[in-house]
């Protein structure tokens, strides 16, 4: 039945007067859409007997992730706020192990909207026999936040989710440090950040916040951006630590440790996936049914406004290429580590150049994106504040509001942890514990 009913369509179709209009109009829409889904990583990279952390894995962008990783045998430890227990947790880990014949795939839980919960974590894993770690990688941050048309309430309550998931992931960097510095100096690891698409959106009055009453995207943008210029920081502050000597002077590691242009073997980048149709539009129209802000009216307008949507938004698939590429791209430290006894200088030389993964940069689309928030407001500078950033001496390199801004947002996380720390230990409730049911 459904062939002969494509044959008198294609019929009638072929003698259409119509027929070149709607050959364009597809061939448009095709480009259109391809364009959208942004570029896809040319790297690839074996990640067999390498230890990932992923937070957000079980969020729409956090399981392709996951499922790409395990794809590549790596040794997956995913982050996630449900009860490990659930049938919902093992019967997504059973079938990815099945699904990608790897069976270094575990769950533990760690909400990272408790202080508690995240130290918690952070303390089993430093105690625990394998503390190795050659990537994080925080899928939390991406998700947005806050349907677009929100009560006082509501948009109190998401503004407080925003601050505990950012603060989180300054947290879990801290506390973990220690333990990436300690690692094996030619050991590459890496610490991979996900925003959300709307940071530009607070470029031009950053670092000042915009009032919470505001525009939800200014707030989902303004700490985006924090995080952006937080890890361009922590690059700074990773370089400029003393590096151990390596055991034997001898081997590559030495000259991965005089390496001028990264001193640090650990590499710290922001990565903004685009714009998805999960884990962007649906929250904004409240179609994401699982949480608490959903209702049938938002669900009812995400279906329909789907063939748009699929046009213009990207998919999982396509919205993890930008963070595989983070994960993929050869670093500078790989390459100094690199022996150069096969090759002349001259024949190296003359060697086309490679892209390698910029330290402490913000990449969309596969590529470095640019920022410029020179020129900021005099930021004022705390008296108490002596902690490691101010202790080391940082090379101004004016990238992403050079040390300085870093150096202002670096002492305001520490402000928001140290208060809210206080609020917990002082047992007062916190808003965001309630808030979230993803």
């Amino acid at each position: 039945m459904p062939v002969p009913v494509l044959v008198n369509l294609a019929a009638n179709l072929y003698s259409s007067p119509y027929l070149v209009h709607v050959v364009v109009t597809l061939f448009v829409i095709s480009i259109i859409r391809a364009y959208a889904q942004g570029r896809s990583t040319n790297r690839e990279r074996d990640l067999h007997g390498r230890t990932i952390l992923l937070t957000g894995a079980f969020t729409s962008l956090g399981s392709t992730v996951l499922e790409a990783l395990a794809n590549r045998g790596a040794h997956i430890i995913a982050l996630t706020h449900i009860p490990i227990e659930s049938p919902e947790v093992t019967l997504i880990v059973e079938a990815l192990r099945e699904r990608t014949k790897n069976e270094s795939i575990f769950v533990e839980q760690c909400d990272v909207l408790d202080i508690k919960s995240t130290r918690d974590f952070c303390t089993k894993f430093l105690t625990g026999k394998d503390h190795r770690l050659d990537a994080i990688v925080f899928a939390h941050e991406y998700e947005h936040v806050g349907p677009y048309f929100a009560s006082k309430e509501e948009k109190a309550a998401c503004e407080e989710i925003r601050s505990a998931t950012s603060d989180s992931t300054f947290l879990i960097i801290t506390l973990l440090l220690p333990n990436l510095l300690v690692a094996p100096a030619e050991r590459d690891i890496r610490i991979v950040s996900i925003i959300n698409p709307f940071y530009a959106a607070a470029v031009p009055h950053f670092p000042q916040p915009p009032p919470v009453e505001g525009s939800q995207f200014l707030r989902e943008g303004y700490y985006a951006l924090r995080t952006v210029v937080l890890m361009r920081h922590l690059q700074r502050v990773l370089d400029a630590l003393p590096q151990a000597p390596p055991p034997n002077p001898d081997a590559a590691s030495a000259a991965a440790a005089s390496n001028k242009t990264q001193k640090s073997n650990i590499v710290s980048v922001s990565v903004s996936p685009g714009f998805s149709r999960h884990d962007t539009v649906a929250p904004l129209l409240r179609a994401k049914l699982s949480t608490r802000e959903s209702s049938f009216i938002g669900f009812v307008a995400y279906i329909l406004l789907l063939p748009l949507l699929h046009i213009f938004t990207k998919t999982p698939s396509h919205a993890v290429q930008s963070v595989l590429h983070a994960l993929f791209l050869p670093t500078p430290f790989k390459f100094a580590s690199m022996p150069a006894n096969q090759e002349s200088k001259d024949l190296v030389d003359a060697r086309p150049s490679e892209e390698v993964l910029k330290p402490g940069a913000l990449y969309a689309d596969c590529s470095v994106v640019s920022l410029d928030l020179r020129d900021r407001a005099q930021l004022p500078e705390s008296d108490d504040k002596k902690g490691e950033p101010s202790q080391a001496k940082l090379i101004d390199d004016g990238e992403y509001g050079g040390e300085a801004l870093g150096r202002f947002i670096w002492e305001s996380f520490e402000e928001n942890l140290k208060a809210r720390e206080k609020n917990a230990t002082s047992n007062v409730p916190q808003a965001p514990a309630d808030k979230k049911d993803d």
